[in-house]
């Protein structure tokens, strides 16, 4: 989805202004991405700086020509052909940085990478999702240690993050149920940690800034959970999931300084979603070797979280002005490749943004930006994954380029 953050980053006797857009969710986004990582903060070159953030996204996605594919048991189609399958979401975060010591400087945040939220309710896919809302938790240190290099400084830079990741899924078990009240509900928690490690080149009087972050995966090898089927007169059964990854990234940021109180500023992302194929949940004491993607008769699995991902790129550009020491804005342009290649709704994302900061003092800066962008348009239905298995039987449904628009608010103090 969208999220649009603003940044004042100030140097020795210039300045710096740059709008880091586009941190989209689960459908308009990569994969299931949210707020993803943002370590900016750690390079305010004041000794300590605190900032605090939250974005308001709004995407409009809307399926329509909805099919029930498979009609076995009961076709759905009479239910709608239509949905409205995106829920607008708030996304927080919070940080801390300081400087140790000469060359030292440590951060510390909270923010949620990841997330989603579906709910076209009850529709000719109702056996393939209801609802499906994913959440996230990351708690990070990261530090960096910077030393003289030619005209400028060379930053090492290196941390750790603890992740947790839940949610819950709902679709339709039993059409067979009178008043199609035979709903199941999925629900599933997974914790694991992660590192992070790059390298950055800084000339502060140019505003001249280069670097290059990896953050490695995090194992979920501890998914579990319940399977409420008390809606179709069956128990609430513990499960499991098998093993999964929350992908690993690699992020590319350049800005410099072009001409007095101007700034140009770009990154390039990639995301490894296709990690993220289909996930098996079985019940509790089945044997972790039987717990593997495929049909009742071949595993035992007793359902899934399909998502049959690609991975994912996204490039961003953009220019920013200083008008005076109080107010400065930007603008910027980007484009996300969609992690949906046949199955679901993430095709590629444009997205258009602008925001300002204004610093009444020198250490306090309040920020306010906005984007609007278009989901563009496509087709769902049945993609094999490498391993064979299918997914997307249960529905196919098309979807028209729509609109998604987003509105971020923060403030920074430093001493």
């Amino acid at each position: 989805m969208t999220i649009l953050r603003l940044k004042a980053l100030l140097g020795a006797g210039c300045f710096s202004l740059a709008l880091i857009g586009t941190a989209m969710n689960s459908a308009h986004a990569g994969g299931i991405e949210r707020g993803g990582y943002d370590i900016d903060l750690l390079f305010d070159p004041a000794p300590f700086a605190t900032e605090a953030e939250s974005t308001f996204v709004m995407p409009q996605r809307k399926l329509k020509n909805g099919v029930d594919t498979d009609p076995s048991d009961g076709d759905l189609t009479f239910l709608g052909s239509t949905a409205k399958d995106s829920k607008s979401y708030w996304v927080p975060r919070i940080g801390a940085k300081a400087e140790l010591v000469k060359g030292v400087d440590c951060m510390f945040d909270y923010s949620q990478p990841w997330g989603a939220h579906t709910n076209p309710g009850l529709w000719a896919g109702a056996e393939s999702n209801m609802e499906t809302d994913i959440k996230s938790n990351n708690y990070a240190g990261t530090c960096s240690y910077k030393m003289d290099a030619g005209k400028g400084q060379l930053r090492f830079i290196g941390g750790v993050y603890y992740q947790e990741v839940y949610g819950f899924k709902e679709d339709l078990v039993s059409p067979l149920v009178p008043g199609f009240q035979g709903t199941g509900r999925v629900d599933l928690k997974g914790t694991g940690w992660g590192w992070r490690a790059g390298l950055a080149y800084e000339i502060p009087e140019i505003a001249l800034r280069a670097s290059l972050v990896y953050n490695s995966r995090v194992k979920l090898d501890n998914i579990s959970g319940t399977l409420d089927l008390t809606h179709v007169g069956m128990p609430v059964l513990p499960i499991y999931g098998s093993t999964q990854y929350m992908p690993d990234t690699v992020e590319l940021k350049l800005q410099s300084g072009i001409a007095p109180g101007w700034l140009a500023f770009g990154s390039l992302k990639w995301v490894n979603w296709s990690l993220l194929q289909s996930v098996p949940i079985c019940v509790q004491g089945t044997p972790s070797a039987l717990c593997v993607t495929g049909d009742a008769l071949h595993s035992g699995q007793i359902t899934s979280l399909d998502l049959m991902y690609r991975d994912g790129w996204t490039v961003t550009g953009g220019i920013g002005h200083k008008f005076n020491d109080e107010w400065s804005a930007a603008g910027q342009l980007s484009w996300d490749r969609g992690t949906s290649h046949g199955y679901g709704s993430q095709t590629d994302t444009w997205t258009v943004g602008g925001g300002v900061a204004y610093t009444p003092k020198p250490n306090i800066e309040v920020r306010l930006a906005g984007a609007i962008g278009v989901l563009t348009s496509g087709h769902s239905g049945t993609v094999a994954g490498e391993n064979g298995y299918v997914a997307g039987e249960e529905v196919s449904y098309d979807f028209g380029n729509d609109l998604v628009t987003a509105i971020t608010g923060g403030l920074k103090i430093k001493f």
